[in-house]
């Protein structure tokens, strides 16, 4: 039947998204109450097609195409975990708007606007949670929102979008997101304005590298971290974990006070291998009080010793440290050698693991517990190793890497040593 149709009626098949999508991409018009939805929450696995979904809807509703739309949107809103990922995955990506628009359909890019314009004169606005002040002014009657339990700034971002959302007779937005047991994600389950589907990473198996299916999801089968980011589930706290999300929320502020000390934690990686671990790098001050404040996860896998090291002094350097706090138990003198080849007039406190992580760990979680610890806005992928770490370390049985450069700089926070000689405002 394909082969006896013309050019023309192929590709206006190919463009049919709904004709083709997986049943958590289908549309419906009825959320969690069975009414209307406002909110269309998508929760699915690394690859199940979420960032395609949100593309195809955005698109639909510019064009005002059935079933996802029945009128035209003209006026919608981008919102990313930063500009960079709502340009590199939203707009320009593989699965982004302008990959998936027929070139007759496909709007013009303006990135010194940050702005899509379509040839009907819709227009989409892209924003950044990372500045939540940005959604103040700007109305919409559309939004798309990516990866939104990994914003720093969730809760703030997403009050502001909501405030925005107040043009049309039904203003609607679409979340797409791996999930992540926040509250906000938690909130949107249980508001009955919301329709969710949920889909793991087998459900767009057949788009999929043969390669990542079976080294990646045979790897990370059956444990948290995959059921997480393979399965889509949303996972709670480990029983027997040091932190959990409750006691992370509560130590949560939006800015650190004037600061007296600042150190960066550094858990540098024992090799730059393919799949080694990841270089820890967490920084953090010192306030009133002795209150620590947790300022920035800059932790990245894949680096070289130059790489890790130069990483480190960056950081040091932006935010006017006063240390680098470095474990050197896999690397001894190199570790300090690697960074004053950077920058010899960094000061490096070497450390040494002489106990298990559970054991260094355990004190720092107690000053959690009694408000000794703050976090400046959230941490993702920090947090998640905080409220998965077991007696018997990660469940995926890495290192946790970004939790040790927290202990690091933590300890050293409150092992007694003398305040720098001024106070800095972040």
């Amino acid at each position: 039947m394909l082969a006896g149709l013309p050019t023309t009626a192929l590709r206006r098949l190919e463009a049919d998204f709904a004709l083709f999508a997986h049943p958590h991409q289908e549309h419906a018009e009825t959320g969690n109450d069975g009414g209307p939805w406002t909110t269309w929450l998508v929760l699915g696995g690394r690859g199940a097609g979420k960032t395609r979904l949100g593309a195809e809807w955005v698109r639909a509703l510019v064009a005002g195409t059935p079933p996802y739309a029945a009128h035209r949107y003209g006026a919608l809103a981008l919102i990313g975990e930063s500009e960079r990922d709502a340009r590199d995955v939203m707009v320009e990506g593989a699965s982004g708007l302008l990959r998936v628009s027929p070139r007759a359909e496909r709007p013009l890019w303006v990135p010194t606007r940050r702005r899509l314009e379509w040839p009907n004169g819709a227009v989409a606005q892209v924003f950044s949670a990372d500045d939540p002040d940005s959604l103040r002014g700007p109305q919409f009657d559309a939004a798309w929102c990516d990866e939104l339990a990994k914003w720093r700034h969730a809760e703030a971002a997403f009050d502001m979008l909501q405030f925005g959302l107040r043009l049309g007779a039904r203003p609607r937005q679409m979340i797409t997101s791996t999930p992540r047991p926040i509250p906000l994600i938690r909130r949107l389950l249980a508001d009955p304005y919301t329709r969710v589907t949920r889909a793991g990473t087998a459900a767009n198996r057949d788009h999929l590298s043969p390669v990542f299916l079976e080294t990646i999801v045979s790897r990370y089968a059956g444990t948290r971290l995959g059921r997480q980011e393979l399965d889509g589930e949303l996972i709670d706290d480990r029983p027997d974990a040091l932190w959990s999300r409750a006691l992370i929320e509560t130590c949560r502020v939006r800015a650190a006070p004037p600061l007296s000390r600042i150190v960066v934690g550094l858990d540098p990686p024992g090799t730059s291998r393919r799949g080694a671990d990841a270089c820890g790098l967490v920084a953090a001050g010192r306030g009133a009080g002795g209150v620590v404040y947790v300022l920035e996860d800059a932790s990245q896998a894949g680096l070289t010793p130059a790489g890790w090291a130069g990483r480190a002094v960056a950081l040091y350097r932006r935010l006017d440290a006063d240390a680098i706090v470095a474990e050197v138990n896999m690397g001894g003198e190199m570790v300090k050698t690697v960074l004053r080849e950077v920058d010899a007039t960094v000061p490096v406190k070497a450390v040494h693991a002489t106990r298990g992580k559970w054991l260094r760990a355990e004190p720092v979680a107690a000053l959690y517990e009694q408000g000794r610890v703050k976090h400046v806005g959230a941490f993702a992928a920090l947090e998640d190793e905080m409220c998965d770490f077991g007696l018997d370390g990660l469940s995926s049985g890495r290192s946790p890497d970004r939790l040790d450069a927290l202990v690091w700089a933590v300890t050293a926070l409150t092992s007694g040593a003398r305040a720098g000689p001024q106070v800095r405002r972040l």
